[in-house]
């Protein structure tokens, strides 16, 4: 069983404001975008839905706060003395799913299934089943910001964003590609309780307290740099957002758009490894006056880096791989470059000056690409 430490926090802050509950972010979705299908990568990072129990305890006071569902075996939550426990029980000792998060760092673990570690230095995911950890870095820019300058690294990563260039989306074109599976599974929270959680630099010392992380830290400085990321400006012709739940980033999207859009994001049948794929017929382009491109960010709950572009084209490009996986991915190709970083990752790769050609490249799974209809 896979368990998000998220999902743990999202729990205990709706504890606390369960009087000033909103609409589901799902049903915020169909309220505000009735005509827009919700792409599968949406679906994936939506927050739990806690069921409400019969027989449930809430109790608060001097210093802690204890959630019982009632029941022999059932969860429960105890805050308090500086530390959060929590344990879903099951019935049965040494079963179910413990999460204890204390001045020291944050631990997850469920019996024979994943154990989660944040603090003391890194952040490391182990489900158990697989049997090897997951090491989360910290990247020194992301290729999706366009004043980003590449690394020496990057520019040899087989993992980074491949860039290419319009003329190439053609059927029968081969690319090599590395469809990942993200390491990235940090799900939303609710807005009411992302906006109960400090998103700033001048606020970082608090957030780092939140989560119980040390200064220092891979995860903190995975946080710092996405919060600088955030922050700065964006280069002429671009509108910046990061949307820190679903309704935020729904609610940016409408308004440089409407609510007449389509959401896309690319989907594989099955995560493969570096190898040759060949662009199949059926490829469909939009070429639109503005789109919103939004793209996940490394952080404790589901952060999109959104931003509004002009002048560019999209392409869902049907792709059949080697051993014959198949996917759909989405890709976005950008007319004018004149403002971007010189030293950006697709330059370099691709040989060419900012604003002569065209530039694309796909779009990640997990990221979601807004066009009008």
């Amino acid at each position: 069983m896979e368990f998000n430490l998220l999902h743990i926090l999202a729990l205990l802050t709706l504890t606390l404001v369960a009087s000033h509950a909103a609409l589901p972010p799902e049903l915020y979705w169909n309220s505000m975008l009735p005509t827009t299908p919700m792409p599968k990568v949406v679906k994936d990072l939506l927050h739990p839905v806690f069921m409400e129990h019969k027989n449930t305890d809430v109790s608060i006071g001097k210093g802690s706060v204890n959630v019982n569902a009632g029941k022999p075996g059932a969860t429960s939550v105890n805050v308090g003395n500086g530390r959060v426990n929590v344990n879903t029980g099951k019935g049965k000792p040494g079963s179910g799913t413990n999460v204890n998060v204390g001045g020291k760092g944050v631990g997850v673990s469920t019996a024979g299934g994943t154990n989660v570690g944040v603090g003391k230095g890194g952040v490391s995911v182990n489900t158990g089943y697989k049997g090897k950890p997951v090491h989360v870095g910290v990247g020194s820019g992301s290729p999706f910001d366009y004043l980003y300058a590449a690394t020496e690294n990057q520019l040899h990563d087989p993992s980074v964003t491949l860039f290419f260039l319009e003329k190439d989306i053609n059927p029968g074109k081969t690319m090599n590609l590395h469809f990942t599976e993200t390491s990235n599974s940090a799900t939303f929270l609710p807005r009411q309780v992302a906006k109960s959680i400090p998103f700033s630099s001048g606020k970082f010392p608090e957030i780092l307290n939140h989560f119980s992380l040390k200064p220092g830290s891979v995860a903190a400085d995975m946080i710092k740099t996405t919060i600088k990321e955030c922050e700065e400006s964006g280069i002429k012709g671009e509108e910046k957002y990061c949307a820190t739940s679903l309704e935020s980033m729904v609610d940016f999207c409408i308004s440089k758009l409407g609510k007449n859009v389509q959401a896309i994001s690319t989907e594989v049948e099955k995560q493969t490894p570096m190898q040759k794929y060949t662009i199949a017929a059926g490829i469909k382009m939009r070429k639109v006056d503005k789109s919103v491109a939004c793209h996940k960010q490394k952080y404790p709950y589901a952060v999109f880096f959104c931003h509004a572009t002009q002048t560019t084209s999209s392409y869902i490009v049907p792709l059949e791989g080697a051993d014959g996986t198949k996917a759909k991915a989405v890709a976005v190709c950008h007319e004018d470059t004149s403002a971007w970083n010189p030293k950006h990752l697709a330059f370099q790769v691709l040989k060419v000056k900012p604003g002569t050609i065209p530039i694309c490249h796909f779009l990640p799974e997990d990221h979601i690409l807004w066009v009008p209809k």
